[in-house]
């Protein structure tokens, strides 16, 4: 993944190939949605019951803080989710320095924006 110029493409691509199994069954996987003037780096359209679910994902790589990265993102998913109607959004933070063991990089949280939305966070 080094080889990819822009840093967040090859984290996000993996992600993407992972999700595509998932969503096979029936959805489809928007990559870089537009919402106005930003773009979601992924937005999962899952059709059931006559209506089409939405869920926003948004991927970031670690480079400052982990809790400035967190705040940050939760935010800008926030945004997302409530731009395209989305019932849930996932941040998903990506960890690339080797020298921290997985059991730091790996983790699973809830955080909610500053309006009351709740985010689904993971860590890898």
């Amino acid at each position: 993944m080094e080889r990819f110029e822009y840093r967040e493409a090859g984290p996000q691509l993996l992600l993407q190939a992972f999700l595509q199994r998932i969503v096979n069954g029936g959805g489809r996987i928007e990559r870089e949605y537009g919402l106005g003037r930003r773009r979601t780096d992924l937005l999962i359209l899952w059709p059931q019951g006559g209506r089409e679910r939405k869920f926003v994902v948004e991927c970031k790589i670690l480079r400052k803080s982990l809790e400035r990265t967190l705040g940050d993102g939760v935010e800008q998913t926030a945004q997302y989710m409530d731009r395209c109607a989305a019932e849930a959004g996932h941040l998903v933070v990506f960890d690339r320095d080797a020298d921290r063991s997985w059991d730091e990089r790996v983790f699973h949280r809830r955080r909610k924006s500053g309006a009351g939305v709740e985010i689904e966070v993971w860590g890898m």
